[in-house]
């Protein structure tokens, strides 16, 4: 019956087409001849008005069916002069068989393109439900709008690390007033600034338990000055995965002016840290400041300091430890290191999506929290580095050598670290960060980076082959392993986009069944979905804290994407047919 649909609605729009071309100009024939251009718009019937450029609208036919397009038209004008008193006459056998070679064709498009049709609009209509199922839980300040914008506001712990320019040092906020009144007072440290509470039990038992649920951010302040609106403009990247709300308070409200061309303020997404206070304070002095950082504290702190005494401070969720710290003490199995390259592929995604370029991923910037099965949960943070101008998007101008290229030198992306300076030289970042996701795949699945170190194992993104990668062990599914090569695929064009890649990941854990299908058909993909819109909606009701699993198919099902599933099931197809 199908077949037979085809057939006929096949005939009727080769009929159509043919008479076209060899009726003559006139007042009832309002198309004309067909010009070099002349083609159909996406489901747009023979007869109706033409859009913009000559061609008629709708049907828009894809791009590995224009070629045939052209083939027919190309035919239909050489037949013009042969049969056009047959086709008028549509009688003679000579011009049936000619009328049934276009319908079959043609038929045969309308039904693909149907099929394309009603797989795209079932991937929008499980988007639309799963992005609203996708919003970030709300923090701990959400309640508090207009608190958490002063530095007095916290009571800061011990340190939790430094970098190259900044420390963090976990805190918190006092629950309750009441709370306030009956804890004993401590003592103000040496200096301006808040008090800072003692580590251990006694200071865990003043807080009510080891309450630390959030972490401040220290910017070192050597060259922005001392007012708060120089402050924010010069570290303007640190704030791109700021919250609305975290802008809004004592100095950011007045002096924090978004400019045309400023960073970009990204959404939020639950694999990319989300900063949830940004204010301007004087420079305190913190545990372990006057060892850790001497050189960067104001004069008024230490007398060889050359920083200045005011500076940035941002407050995020306190996360139990990185991604390289939770490696040294943790093996993940196969499939749990792919769920964690998966989320590292999620964020990435996110972020050029957004057209915003991290550059500077490595393990020590990224944290990880447990979920109650103690499976980890990734989120890239530290946007210091990061690409995010409103006018270049991920094309970097490379017009000299002083053009910031991003921080951490050894995951550049080879498009990166080869390319050279001149008038017209253009950095396109779009695929980069998934490189460098790539690199760090090795260190989830317990090797060690190979573009880290020295010796002969050690690679330089600027000269690698790919026949230089370490394999991955046997023990990593055979779809990862080769994921990861294609990820460090020193040509972009060969390089699977992230949201490829994420799909990829996805489509292998969780949807083997469909991948053993011989002919795998747009239907049966998208009676998968369903399936798995159906499971993920009700695991995530049951569940009083979704698991990694579901968060990450919450996460697969709310970017979904037909042409990017459809790639990533062709790319899986190819690499299990080739050996």
């Amino acid at each position: 019956m199908a077949v037979r649909q085809a057939l006929g609605r096949g005939l009727q729009l080769g009929r159509s087409l043919l008479l076209r071309f060899t009726a003559k100009p006139g007042p009832a024939c309002s198309w004309g001849r067909p010009g070099p251009a002349a083609g159909w718009g996406r489901g747009e019937r023979p007869g109706r008005a033409a859009g913009p450029g000559g061609e008629p609208r709708g049907l828009g036919l894809p791009d590995r069916y224009r070629f045939f397009r052209q083939s027919v038209v190309g035919l239909a004008a050489r037949l013009q002069r042969q049969f056009v008193v047959r086709a008028r006459g549509g009688a003679g056998p000579y011009g049936r068989a000619v009328f049934l070679a276009f319908g079959l064709g043609l038929g045969l498009i309308e039904e693909k393109q149907a099929e394309g049709r009603r797989a795209a609009l079932a991937c929008q209509e499980i988007q639309a439900i799963f992005t609203q199922k996708n919003k970030p839980m709300p923090d701990a300040l959400d309640m508090r709008r207009r608190q958490g914008f002063r530095l007095e506001d916290y009571l800061i712990g011990q340190s939790i690390g430094k970098g190259c320019s900044a420390a963090v040092y976990e805190a918190t906020m006092p629950a309750l007033s009441q709370h306030l009144e009956k804890a004993e007072p401590t003592s103000a440290l040496p200096g301006r600034g808040p008090d800072v509470t003692p580590q251990g039990e006694e200071g865990e038992q003043a807080l009510g338990g080891p309450a630390f649920p959030f972490a401040i951010k220290m910017m070192w302040n050597i060259s922005a000055g001392s007012s708060s609106e120089a402050i924010f403009r010069k570290m303007s990247q640190e704030l791109v995965p700021a919250s609305r709300v975290a802008l809004t308070g004592e100095y950011g409200a007045v002096t924090y002016r978004k400019s045309k061309g400023g960073p970009k303020q990204l959404p939020p997404h639950p694999n990319i840290i989300r900063v949830v206070r940004a204010f301007t304070s004087s420079v305190p002095l913190l545990p372990g400041a006057l060892t850790d950082y001497p050189d960067v504290l104001p004069p008024c702190l230490h007398p060889e300091g050359l920083g200045h005494g005011r500076t940035l401070f941002l407050v995020m969720k306190n996360y139990p430890c990185t991604l390289r710290e939770y490696l040294r003490v943790n093996t993940p199995s196969p499939r749990l290191a792919t769920m964690m390259t998966l989320q590292l592929l999620e964020g990435v995604d996110h972020l050029v999506q957004q057209r915003i370029a991290h550059r500077d991923l490595k393990s020590d910037n990224i944290l990880v929290e447990l979920d109650a099965d103690g499976c980890p949960w990734l989120v890239i943070s530290d946007f210091g580095c990061c690409l995010a101008d409103e006018r270049m998007g991920l094309q970097l101008p490379f017009t000299s050598w002083y053009v910031d290229l991003g921080g951490n030198g050894c995951l550049r992306a080879p498009e990166v670290s080869t390319a050279c300076p001149g008038p017209r030289a253009v950095i396109d970042y779009s695929k980069a960060d998934a490189w460098a996701v790539g690199a760090i795949a090795y260190e989830i699945f317990g090797l060690a980076n190979p573009f880290y170190g020295q010796g002969r194992a050690h690679l330089e993104s600027r000269s690698y082959q790919e026949a230089q990668l370490p394999a991955l062990p046997e023990s990593v599914p055979l779809d990862t392993r080769q994921l990861v090569r294609a990820l460090l695929q020193r040509e972009t064009s060969k390089r699977p986009s992230a949201r490829v890649a994420a799909n990829v990941l996805h489509l292998s854990l969780w949807g083997e069944h469909i991948l053993a299908l011989k002919n795998l058909k747009l239907d049966k993909m998208i009676s998968w979905l369903l399936h798995q819109s159906a499971a993920a909606l009700l695991a995530n009701r049951l569940e009083e804290k979704s698991c990694v699993e579901t968060k990450l198919k919450v996460l697969f099902l709310a970017n979904l994407e037909c042409d990017a599933l459809c790639q990533a099931a062709l790319l899986l197809y190819s690499w299990r047919v080739t050996p």
